[in-house]
C-alpha cells in the first residue's frame, strides 16, 4: 500500500480534527497511522488523499473511523498475574470500615470494571459491600456497550478463556453458547459515565485508580497531565495501577511509591 507522503497524512489528521471532533494531537502518530490504515484497507483505499475524499462524502465511514480510533482494546482479567496482586490491594482496602471507591479509566467496553466487581464477589477476604466502582470513557457508544454487559466470543476474543482466573464464572455470568451476559449482582457494583481523562477535571477521594494500556497510545506531552489528574483524584495512600508495559513519567515518580513494581501497582505518597 502506497499511502502517500507525510504532508498527505498531516492533511488527513487536520481534516479529522476540524471536521470530526477528534483531538488527534493527543495520540502518537504511529497509533493513529495503524488505525487509519486499517480502515483504508477495509475500504480499498490505497492513499491518504483518496481516503480523505471518502470521509468527506461518507458520514458512515466517519463514524467507523472514530470508533476505530477510540482506544477500546480490553478483556476480562487482562494480565491475570497482575490481578492476583490487585486482589491483595482490594483485601487491604476493604479491611477499613468505610466505602472504597475505585475508578477504571478508560473503561472501554466495561470488562475491566466488571472484572473488579467479580474479583470482589469471588473472594471471601474482600468485602464487596464496601466497594463502589466507576468506569469512565470518552466514547459514549462504548459506554452503552459497557452498561449492557453483553459480550460474544469472536476470532479475537475468547470470553471463556478471559474468565479463567475465576474458579467458576457461572455465579457472575449468564452464558448462552458464545454469548456472555454479566449478571445484575455484578452490574450493581459498577456505574459508568463519560469522562475525558486528558481534558476533563480530576475527581476526588478515590482509593484505587486503574489506568491501564492507555499511555502506550498517548503522545508523551500529554502523559504528565494525565498523571496529575490521577494524583489529584486519589486519596493520600491511594493506589494506582497502570499497564504491564507502561512506566510512570519521570516527574510523577516522586508522588508514587511502587507496591508491586513488576505488576505496575503504586501508592500515592
Amino acid at each position: 500500500m502506497n499511502r502517500g507522503d507525510d504532508r498527505s497524512f498531516s492533511d488527513l489528521l487536520e481534516y479529522i480534527e476540524q471536521n470530526m471532533n477528534f483531538e488527534s494531537g493527543f495520540y502518537n502518530d504511529a497509533y493513529l497511522d495503524r488505525r487509519i490504515t486499517a480502515r483504508m484497507r477495509r475500504t480499498d483505499h490505497d492513499d491518504y488523499k483518496t481516503y480523505q475524499r471518502l470521509l468527506k462524502s461518507n458520514p458512515e465511514e466517519q463514524e467507523l473511523l472514530l470508533d476505530s480510533l477510540s482506544i477500546n482494546v480490553t478483556g476480562f482479567f487482562r494480565n491475570p498475574e497482575a490481578w492476583e496482586k490487585l486482589r491483595e490491594v482490594l483485601r487491604d482496602l476493604t479491611e477499613s470500615n468505610r466505602r472504597v471507591n475505585i475508578w477504571s479509566a478508560p473503561s472501554a467496553d466495561g470488562r475491566e470494571p466488571y472484572s473488579l466487581a467479580m474479583l470482589a464477589l469471588d473472594d471471601d477476604d474482600i468485602n464487596q459491600r464496601r466497594i463502589d466502582i466507576l468506569g469512565t470513557d470518552i466514547n459514549p457508544d462504548i459506554l452503552e456497550t459497557a452498561r449492557r454487559g453483553v459480550y460474544e466470543t469472536s476470532q479475537t476474543s475468547d470470553i471463556a478463556e478471559e474468565l479463567e482466573p475465576l474458579t467458576d464464572y457461572s455465579p457472575y455470568i449468564d452464558k448462552d453458547e458464545n454469548r456472555f451476559e454479566v449478571r445484575d449482582r455484578v452490574k450493581d457494583l459498577v456505574t459508568f459515565e463519560q469522562h475525558d481523562l486528558i481534558r476533563g477535571e480530576s475527581k476526588r477521594d478515590f482509593d484505587l485508580v486503574l489506568c491501564r494500556n492507555l499511555l502506550i497510545y498517548i503522545d508523551a506531552s500529554y502523559k504528565e497531565p494525565i498523571f496529575e489528574t490521577i494524583r489529584k483524584s486519589l486519596r493520600d495512600g491511594g493506589y494506582l495501577m497502570i499497564g504491564m508495559t507502561e512506566t510512570l513519567p519521570t516527574v510523577s515518580r516522586e508522588h508514587f511509591d511502587p507496591v508491586h513494581k513488576k505488576q505496575r501497582i503504586y501508592q500515592r505518597t
